[in-house]
């Protein structure tokens, strides 16, 4: 029997499971943003980098006073706009800024859809890199040669494996999030194949 899509298999976890699994892809998409914040002087990583530590406190302690709308109002001018940047990494620092919003927008109204649309953030994130790799003007750049691309099936796979790890977690406590935050960087690598 052929085992259910990574998208499937997300919509299948718990509610607590999807936004672990949500902010463990965030941790691959962070250091995008802070590459990019880097090289053009935009934004403010540190920002980002407490908002997302807030999350997982959030997730550990769920009665800890974090106040979300506050670190929506701190992120939302901190996300770049296409058109002031003329380079590809505008687009994963805009994907990690999205990604954030959505998760904490997933937290302020317990929506688990917007934990399952961080998975496509990030899958669309390395299909944006792929497609700029083989050239708008290559006919190749089809879907085929996007999922059949050593990025993707990586992409693919480490969603896999965090599924996983995520589904073997059990009750969720400070040493879980440790390991699942540990395995998610574990390769040394963000989502899109950039070493951190």
């Amino acid at each position: 029997m052929k085992k259910p899509n990574n998208f499937q298999r997300v919509r299948e976890l718990n509610y607590m499971q999807k936004a672990v699994l949500a902010a463990a892809l965030l941790e691959r998409m962070l250091p995008n943003y802070a590459l990019f914040s880097d090289a053009t002087e935009f934004g403010d990583t540190k920002i980002f980098r407490n908002a997302l530590n807030s999350i997982w406190e959030k997730l550990v302690f769920p009665k800890s006073k974090i106040n979300l709308e506050l670190l929506v109002d701190k992120i939302e001018p901190n996300v770049p706009e296409i058109e002031d940047f003329d380079m590809f990494g505008v687009y994963p620092a805009i994907d990690t800024g999205t990604a954030l919003l959505s998760m904490l927008n997933g937290m302020m109204i317990e929506d688990e859809l917007e934990f399952v649309n961080i998975s496509k953030i990030s899958q669309a994130s390395v299909a944006k890199l792929i497609e700029y790799q083989l050239g708008s003007d290559n006919l190749s750049a089809n879907n085929e040669a996007i999922r059949e691309h050593p990025l993707m099936k990586y992409e693919i796979e480490v969603l896999s494996e965090l599924i996983d790890y995520v589904e073997s977690m059990g009750r969720i406590s400070s040493d879980t999030i440790k390991g699942l935050k540990a395995k998610s960087i574990a390769d040394g690598q963000t989502n899109i194949g950039i070493e951190i």
